[in-house]
């Protein structure tokens, strides 16, 4: 009769009763590891949104090119001149935000919640008075004769105007960001909402650069 302990041995199993690993035996895997993806899904949703707003601003500016370039006079007569240097102590006020919107992200990846929140209030208070200036440049701007029903009023209008009500898209999330960070809802690991921000922010800043010296400069 055989031995069944020699049968066990026989079939790969140890005189112990524990199965073989070798076999395909043991005790069940743990679940498997989630892959993270390499943009998560909030930062591809941010990449598509500035994506179409640079295909936006670039029609625009092509419409801006087009009548600017058409013209012999520019701009074109009756129209006030633009306010240069005003706007470019403005655009020195923006582009002095973008610094303090980076050196806020960059304190919060850090763990320093105190430079997060210092670096928000200053970008809300410059981003504050680019909007302000810009207001009031643009009141004055109508008063002395500039026509929105003109092409070239229309034209200055989209392209200025439409950058103006993105800052102050922007300084709504800013505030979103600044109302948060006094609660101390951020830390080193969870700044993704900071991170979001100052990337809108430093694209917003960067586009009004290149929009100053096109209309202003050129």
């Amino acid at each position: 009769m055989p031995n069944p302990a020699a049968a066990g041995r026989a079939a790969g199993t140890p005189a112990d009763g524990a199965p073989d690993a070798s076999l395909g035996g043991g005790p069940p895997s743990g679940p498997p590891t989630p892959i993270e993806p390499p943009v998560s899904n909030a930062r591809l949703a941010l990449l598509m949104f500035i994506g179409a707003e640079v295909m936006l601003f670039a029609g625009l500016v092509g419409a801006y090119l087009v009548l600017r370039y058409s013209s012999v006079v520019w701009p074109p007569a009756g129209q006030p001149r633009l306010p240069i240097a005003v706007t470019a102590g403005n655009t020195a006020a923006l582009a002095l935000s973008a610094l303090t919107v980076r050196r806020a992200w960059t304190g919060i990846r850090a763990g320093n919640r105190e430079r997060l929140r210092r670096g928000m209030v200053a970008t809300a208070l410059l981003g504050s008075v680019f909007v302000g200036v810009q207001g009031s440049e643009w009141l004055r701007l109508v008063r002395h004769g500039l026509s929105l029903s003109s092409t070239y009023g229309a034209t200055f209008a989209a392209l200025i105007g439409l950058h103006g009500l993105h800052v102050l898209g922007a300084l709504v999330a800013v505030g979103v960001v600044l109302w948060r960070a006094s609660g101390w809802r951020y830390s080193a690991r969870r700044c993704t909402g900071v991170e979001l921000c100052a990337t809108y922010w430093i694209f917003v800043c960067a586009l009004w650069l290149a929009l100053f010296t096109l209309v202003y400069l050129g």
